[in-house]
């Protein structure tokens, strides 16, 4: 069989499989993060995954809806959205609670409502839940304890939730909080955080001599600064995909995850290099998570909705002969079984062993974002 016929069915089939994860993931309480093993609601694992199932008309607006509904009727009093491992599995066969100790969970639901408008093309439920979107944007302001426009969080705190250990500025919840800022219409306060991520002098994140930005930074003393300095994969693609990044900046994070192999065997590992035991980022408690070997789970793992907006940051940069041979790499990785892992070896591309305790796959936010990166291509643009 001809080879381009076998790269488009791959393609194909790959997307046709994440829609079965979807459906398999999807609940009357909104989507879960896996079946069967994360049987519970996440912010930003259904969230994340609506950034895709969205795109496919009406099918799953009922499970975004009720994502968004559940979220919110736990949301705290003083406007936290409940997170991992701190998820709403009031509905899961775990003993119901309700937690947080999380900052990305209320990041990723104020985004989760704009898209919901943006697909749906209605305004009705951030009109429903206008003040619960309030609340979440006080509760977000008042991280913001370097009163410079900055938030700073606790270590483990967002979707890095066991490892490493990253606090103070970080780059992922800075980017995610500029684009929150950006579309909920808070352009100056946007404005000010690009220039703060970017250019300040004491807390900026990029640093040109690397070629991409920090991972985290919080005090300077004197000759020694607290700065996490290793590449981290994902927040350095979100500045890329939602401007933060310029087309210099762009250009030296892509070349740097393609110098140093981050998309092989496929995309992508989640950071860069691995840290090992011995180094200036190790803590003990990590001996107590699958990602205290270098190259399984979350420490240089392959984590494949990474892979998805890897895509998306190519496609932005209208790379789209690489997006396309990302997004073959992409559907191989997740067709392999379990389909839709967890996570894979970061040097072998095997499927790892689900942290849920399930060896079945079917993780909703690598099906979803599949479907958004395989769209935007389509359309030749990123659907975001």
């Amino acid at each position: 069989m001809d080879n381009e016929v076998d790269k488009k069915n791959i393609i194909v089939e790959a997307y046709a499989k994440a829609i079965e994860v979807l459906d398999l993931c999807k609940t009357s309480h909104g989507f879960f993060a896996a079946y069967p093993g994360y049987d519970a609601l996440w912010s930003r694992d259904s969230m994340i995954t609506s950034l895709g199932a969205s795109l496919l008309e009406e099918k799953y607006q009922e499970t975004f809806k009720q994502s968004l509904i559940n979220l919110a009727e736990n949301q705290s009093e003083l406007g936290q959205i409940p997170q991992i491992p701190n998820a709403v599995d009031k509905f899961s066969k775990r003993k119901p609670h309700v937690d947080f100790k999380s900052i990305d969970s209320t990041l990723w639901f104020v985004i989760g409502h704009y898209i919901y408008s943006k697909r749906y093309k209605t305004s009705a439920m951030e009109k429903s839940y206008t003040s619960n979107l309030n609340k979440a944007l006080t509760w977000l302001s008042y991280q913001d304890f370097s009163e410079n426009g900055m938030l700073v969080q606790q270590p483990t705190s967002d979707w890095f939730d066991a490892f490493p250990h990253r606090y103070g500025h970080t780059l992922n919840t800075n980017i995610l909080y500029y684009h929150v800022l950006k579309i909920t219409g808070q352009t100056s306060k946007a404005q000010k955080l690009k220039i703060m991520i970017n250019e300040d002098k004491d807390d900026k994140l990029w640093s040109e001599e690397n070629g991409y930005y920090y991972s985290w930074r919080w005090k300077n003393h004197g000759q020694y600064k607290e700065i996490g300095d290793f590449f981290e994969t994902l927040a350095n693609l979100l500045t890329i995909i939602f401007d933060v990044a310029n087309e210099h900046q762009s250009n030296k994070i892509l070349n740097y995850i393609k110098k140093h192999h981050l998309d092989l065997p496929y995309p992508v590992k989640t950071l860069h290099p691995p840290i090992k035991k011995g180094s200036k980022y190790w803590y003990d408690y990590f001996e107590d998570c699958a990602a205290k070997k270098p190259y399984n789970y979350s420490n240089a793992g392959i984590w494949t909705y990474i892979g998805g907006f890897y895509v998306l940051a190519l496609i932005k940069m209208n790379k789209i002969k690489e997006a396309e041979k990302q997004l073959k790499k992409l559907a191989e990785a997740n067709m392999q079984t379990p389909y839709f892992s967890e996570w894979l070896h970061g040097n072998t591309g095997k499927p790892g062993i689900s942290q849920s305790g399930s060896n079945e796959g079917n993780q909703a936010w690598n099906a979803g974002v599949y479907i958004l990166a395989y769209e935007s291509l389509l359309k030749g643009k990123v659907l975001l």
